[in-house]
């Protein structure tokens, strides 16, 4: 007997990566990616029922995104730039959906 599949669509979850795998697939040290969540800079997408961080797979374009402005810019410099491209991708967003 063959399970029923028709007119399902199933949804592949995101991948979500603990601090040790970014830490693993990034320069960066695993001091460094908890200062860089407690700042601001990066966030966590879930939290595991431990209570362990979960990071989304945008966190290493905002890791790079970091890493190319810290040649030249203070962290706090970095954090004001973010926070402005943030709100500015929420604005973008929200006058490009339909009413």
């Amino acid at each position: 007997m063959e399970p029923k599949t028709r007119n399902r669509t199933f949804e592949t979850p995101a991948k979500l990566y603990r601090i040790g795998e970014v830490v693993h697939y990034s320069p960066f040290s695993r001091q460094t990616i908890h200062n860089y969540t407690i700042m601001g800079l990066i966030r966590e997408a879930k939290w595991t029922e431990g209570g362990h961080r979960l990071y989304d797979e945008t966190v290493f374009e905002r890791l790079a995104r970091i890493t190319d402005l810290k040649k030249n810019k203070t962290l706090l410099e970095i954090k004001r730039i973010l926070s402005r491209e943030e709100t500015a991708s929420r604005i973008s967003k929200a006058s490009s959906q339909p009413e």
